[in-house]
């Protein structure tokens, strides 16, 4: 069934150093019992921090992150999506979950590492895009450093949503605001972006800036910069009104991923 609307939050925290139960304590205190939301958003690694030893805490399928995000599905009757550090066979990887009430797992693998901070040298990188249905929208999930190369996330007219998780560090954080905002007009699509906050044990710093934009570019949520769930209600017939009226995406270039 098609839902005219999609409620999302978003939940900007200061993620734990490589300690998965403490951040899923974090997580808990600030989300509650909430279930006003169809879909809850974490960010980037949310488990461990952007960590460069998937050796020593990447998680299985059996992993404390993935088995959280089942059981709070179900608890709070939500969807709920957020990457994690994964091993997969002998390979590891940066992986986006989605996980429904019903059980349903559905993720991606972000396929852009970052290579500035040699995440090439430690995760495997993914090879195709997701579209993923939830009450009806089409959903496509992003991972940090995907958002800066614009034929990956091109909207080939099968998705009305993009989601980006992300460790995205205060220095280049103009980068972020200007690249979400271009995502959303060239793909004529709802951008939903989450971000972290805090210092990880690198030194990075990490000021938020988890955001929504809608298809016009605007804000539907502005940047926030202190730990909290935002919710914001998407509206589905705006977007069919404007792609009706602006039919921009039958242009596009014949060349595609």
């Amino acid at each position: 069934m098609i839902s005219p609307t999609l409620k999302i939050g978003l939940v900007q925290f200061d993620i734990a150093w490589e300690q998965p139960l403490e951040n899923i304590h974090r997580i808990e205190r600030l989300v509650g019992t909430t279930s006003e939301v169809d879909l809850l958003l974490l960010p980037e690694m949310w488990s461990t921090g952007f960590t460069m030893e998937p050796e020593r805490v990447a998680e299985t399928k059996d992993g404390p992150a993935l088995n959280w995000m089942i059981k709070a599905s179900r608890k709070l009757d939500i969807a709920i999506g957020g990457s994690v550090s994964v091993k997969d066979g002998d390979q590891f990887f940066n992986r986006w979950y989605c996980v429904f009430p019903q059980g349903q797992v559905e993720y991606y693998d972000k396929k852009h590492l970052f290579s500035y901070g040699k995440e090439n040298e430690h995760y495997a990188s993914g090879n195709k895009t997701k579209i993923i249905e939830i009450n009806g929208w089409r959903v496509m999930p992003i991972i940090c450093y995907d958002l800066r190369f614009p034929a990956w996330c091109r909207n080939k007219d099968n998705y009305d949503l993009l989601l980006i998780a992300a460790n995205w560090p205060k220095p280049r954080i103009q980068h972020w605001d200007t690249l979400i905002q271009a995502r959303a007009i060239e793909n004529q699509a709802y951008v939903a972006a989450v971000n972290r906050i805090g210092e990880d044990a690198t030194g990075l710093q990490y000021n938020g800036h988890s955001q929504v934009i809608n298809m016009k570019g605007q804000e539907v949520l502005s940047p926030g910069v202190n730990e909290g769930v935002e919710i914001v209600v998407l509206d589905k017939q705006s977007l069919i009104d404007y792609r009706v009226q602006y039919p921009f995406l039958k242009d596009m270039d014949e060349y595609r991923l």
